[in-house]
């Protein structure tokens, strides 16, 4: 397969992941709603920065997860945890939530807003199984080459689907941002509550 298929192959197989209300999606929705654009584009290009090095690891231990499914189950569990603290901490910070929040564009540097963005990304550590299945699938297939130009273009296009998925959800929710759920207290529990059903998805994958 070309590089050019490659590319927009993994554009699409990133974006498709991505695309369902997550941690990562709901956050840079929710800090465009607080800050602004510039901070959650700020916060999405850390994102984006931590999934083209994700996906490069799952490309070089692609095969031996597929081999040593037991790695893949203590990653799940270290998942199953994180996802429970970070669903705690939005419930928390919910319940605090007693007024709005105006948009204060002094509350964080542009800086921190990126540095949060690979902050919770590296939290989020299912991109490294999904896509090394991905890219064990691809290789069966004959469809991708562990070269460095071919690879190249396989990061290139997952840190480019994953940037256009959160560009979708801030948008969107910018032009609902005078709909209640859009409200600071709203989208902490929306948050909360998307990271404890990941908890409980993966915690039902595993048994």
């Amino acid at each position: 397969m070309g590089i050019t298929l490659i590319f927009f192959l993994s554009i699409l197989i990133s974006f498709l992941g991505v695309i369902p209300p997550g941690m990562l999606n709901m956050s840079a929705a929710r800090i465009s709603l607080k800050e602004g654009h510039n901070r959650s584009f700020m916060f999405s290009i850390g994102v984006c920065i931590v999934v083209g090095l994700q996906t490069y690891v799952a490309t070089i231990f692609a095969k031996y997860l597929n081999q040593h499914p037991d790695v893949t189950s203590i990653l799940k569990r270290v998942a199953i945890v994180i996802f429970l603290l970070i669903a705690f901490y939005f419930f928390i910070t919910a319940n605090r939530q007693t007024s709005p929040v105006k948009l204060d564009r002094r509350i964080k540097s542009k800086q921190s807003r990126f540095f949060q963005g690979v902050f919770i990304s590296a939290l989020n550590i299912f991109p490294i199984p999904f896509q090394a299945y991905v890219v064990t699938s691809l290789l069966s297939a004959g469809w991708l080459k562990l070269d460095p130009i071919n690879i190249g273009a396989y990061i290139a296009g997952a840190a480019m689907g994953t940037f256009i998925a959160l560009y979708i959800y801030i948008l969107f929710f910018d032009t609902i941002k005078n709909n209640k759920i859009t409200s600071a207290k709203n989208m902490n529990y929306s948050i909360a509550l998307i990271t404890l059903a990941v908890a409980i998805v993966t915690f039902v994958n595993l048994i």
